[in-house]
């Protein structure tokens, strides 16, 4: 095995998952389609990043390093960075700059990177500050209960917001 991994589920309306790995060698895995953005801490070499990464409508091999160290936030479908959002990321990701060995650069403040325990604190100060907030017609298409929208507008919306259209949604979501 590559890795060693750990989730949780979080208290977060904004939040799917807090997900952590370790690698225990080097070698190749496949990252499987996933309709959901998240932000991913890595550590490796000696140092530290933070990367965007947006949904991804296929499976993508990838290599990792031994000894590396990743945690992730994945975000509920619905939740957006105004300022960078989803639809912009589809099967792409964004190093966010770094600001100093522990902090990085996020829409022009130094920010703390988060770790598994305090991951929900994070989120939480990234909603105060305005960086992250949901979109009701994204949660009203999931339960079906568009009521105030035609149809039409309300999947312009959806795919503006989540990158993916509601059937490849759900098209990556049973093929997990």
């Amino acid at each position: 095995m590559i890795f060693t991994f750990d989730e949780r589920p979080s208290d977060s309306l904004f939040v799917e998952r807090i997900w952590r790995a370790h690698s225990e060698r080097a070698g190749s895995f496949l990252s499987v389609a996933m309709s959901h953005w998240e932000m991913v801490v890595t550590r490796q070499y000696g140092k530290t990043m933070l990367t965007v990464r947006g949904p991804e409508t296929k499976a993508t091999p990838l290599h990792c390093s031994a000894d590396g160290e990743w945690l992730g936030i994945r975000f509920k479908l619905g939740t957006v960075m105004p300022h960078l959002p989803a639809s912009n990321l589809v099967d792409g990701d964004v190093n966010l700059p770094n600001a100093a060995s522990r902090s990085f650069w996020l829409h022009g403040s130094a920010w703390q990177f988060p770790d598994f325990e305090n991951a929900d604190t994070f989120v939480d100060r990234l909603v105060r500050g305005g960086l992250l907030v949901r979109e009701p017609v994204v949660d009203a298409a999931l339960q079906g209960q568009l009521k105030d929208l035609s149809l039409r507008t309300a999947q312009r919306h959806f795919l503006r917001t989540t990158g993916l259209t509601h059937s490849a949604v759900r098209q990556i979501e049973g093929a997990r």
